[in-house]
């Protein structure tokens, strides 16, 4: 008799050895008892990250000219969130997989007019100086394409790294319509806390949407320094982290691992990298989902389906069994 027939003929014997009582719902409830004391424990020992929320307020009274820098980027369109695509708007083609771009696909189902949802409407639905009023009244009479004449040139004043490089106070003047006002109207907002209450839907008390605050916020630089601040950014781990020196979520190590690499995070403005980077997200979740793939069907797949028997590391772990089996 072959060792693999002794074997089969060992496998399909009775169990002879020895036998414990063994209750399944005494061990779930100590594992349980156990688990809570340890997390309550460490709780209470580590505590939690517990810093202030990232607010319009604080970013006007931090950095007044980017917040107005921001503002008038949104009023001329250029802004990341103006240009970003799907699903707010169609004015993107969004990330790419070669020539499948799910944004596109997908469609715009959550618009944002960057515009008129971050400036517009909110200073609409506030009282504001008569220098605002008719600001707003000069913008809503004019057309599109003087309004966008009207940003576009304050948006490329202020952004002149030979000019005013981002520092309104510096500004030459020149035919910039209302925008200046409207800037101004809402900034004013914003650094007395108004903007934070008021943006994400007018008139509603309670709101758990926070799209358009994070959308305007990461227009900014405000936002963005912020999470360099507690070491948040893709290419340090930052899913995986929490404020301080907390435990954060790794889970998603599998996920972070990718942006850590290279062509995921790469400075290149053209070439394979530059592609990779752009369109990263979609890149590390194809990798993952083939990754995922293999693991749930290594039992269909020819050749990976032999590998616990070319590497028989199982043999070590019960190596007691396999002795008694030859």
């Amino acid at each position: 008799m072959s060792v693999s027939e002794r074997q089969k003929e060992i496998e399909r014997q009775p169990w002879s050895g020895p036998k414990r009582h063994y209750d399944i719902l005494k061990e779930g409830v100590i594992a349980t008892v156990i688990v809570a004391i340890l997390t309550v424990a460490l709780a209470a020992f580590f505590g939690s990250p517990d810093e202030p929320a990232l607010t319009f307020k604080g970013w006007a009274t931090a950095s007044p000219a980017n917040f107005i820098t921001t503002t008038v980027a949104e009023l001329a369109g250029t802004s990341d969130s103006a240009q970003y695509g799907g699903p707010y708007n169609t004015n993107g083609e969004g990330q790419t997989l070669g020539p499948i771009s799910p944004a596109k696909i997908v469609g715009v189902h959550d618009a944002v007019d960057s515009a008129n949802d971050f400036v517009i409407k909110p200073l609409e639905n506030q009282a504001q100086s008569d220098q605002v009023l008719a600001a707003l009244d000069q913008w809503n009479k004019a057309t599109v394409d003087q309004r966008t004449k009207w940003a576009t040139t304050l948006d490329t004043a202020l952004n002149d790294p030979a000019g005013a490089n981002g520092d309104p106070v510096k500004l030459a003047p020149g035919d910039y319509g209302p925008t200046t006002y409207l800037a101004a109207g809402l900034y004013t907002m914003a650094k007395s806390g108004a903007l934070d209450g008021i943006l994400p839907n007018p008139g509603q008390f309670f709101n758990t949407n926070n799209t358009k605050q994070l959308l305007f916020m990461g227009d900014g630089s405000y936002l963005d320094d912020a999470g360099t601040s507690f070491n948040l950014q893709g290419n340090t781990w930052g899913m995986v982290n929490e404020p301080g020196n907390y435990p954060g979520q790794q889970w998603l190590i599998p996920f972070s691992f990718w942006y850590q690499l290279p062509w995921f995070n790469s400075e290149a403005e053209t070439g394979i990298t530059a592609t990779l980077t752009a369109n990263g997200d979609l890149y590390v979740i194809l990798s993952i989902t083939i990754l995922m793939g293999l693991l749930t069907f290594v039992p269909f797949i020819p050749g990976l389906r032999s590998l616990p028997r070319l590497i028989p590391i199982h043999k070590l772990v019960w190596r007691s069994y396999y002795r008694r089996g030859k």
